[in-house]
């Protein structure tokens, strides 16, 4: 009886029919398909490929709005880096009704410069982790520049950080995204 068991167990599966050629040609297909990543959009009832062009990432380029909302910069690209210019402030004149002017600048000869139109970053490189790093800030409100890293934390906060030297004796300061139509202060 065990031989008759054992003879049973390695007997050979019988062999599949041939499968007609629109079969095999299915199979190669979905087969085919295996290796192309793609999602289902339920809402709108279709497959779409993994491999068509995603939107591109959020940028820092743009317009935004300072710690305090009392003024906007324009972050633009410098060539292969980004640089950012004051172009709009609430209150653009000095109380006598000039136009305010970088008087606290350490070098007496810039001090005439009209604050709107500055430029007070620039030599931002993109670094491999996704932030723009060994730049450099300037306050108008003090007349002091430092190292400024900036990293989008999403589409309309920017986290911009100011730094002497060593990034451990830092101080971040959030920047919100403004509307693209603001009214420029540069005449």
């Amino acid at each position: 009886m065990r031989s008759d068991r054992l003879s049973r167990c390695v007997e050979p599966m019988p062999r599949p029919k041939a499968r007609s050629r629109a079969r095999r040609i299915a199979f190669a297909l979905v087969a085919a398909l295996a290796f192309v990543p793609a999602t289902f959009d339920g809402a709108a009832g279709q497959i779409t490929s993994a491999n068509t062009a995603a939107p591109p990432p959020p940028s820092p380029v743009g317009i935004w709005f300072d710690d305090t909302g009392q003024g906007a910069i324009e972050i633009a690209p410098c060539g292969e880096m980004l640089c950012g210019r004051i172009v709009w402030l609430k209150e653009p004149n000095a109380e006598t009704g000039e136009p305010l002017t970088d008087g606290l600048n350490p070098d007496p000869s810039r001090r005439q410069r009209p604050i709107c139109g500055l430029q007070i970053i620039g030599g931002l490189e993109q670094q491999p982790n996704g932030t723009w790093d060994n730049g450099w800030i300037y306050d108008p409100k003090e007349g002091k520049s430092y190292d400024v890293e900036i990293m989008l934390r999403d589409p309309d906060r920017l986290p911009v950080k100011g730094y002497l030297g060593v990034k451990f004796l830092s101080e971040t300061l959030l920047r919100q995204r403004a509307p693209v139509k603001l009214p420029s202060c540069t005449p």
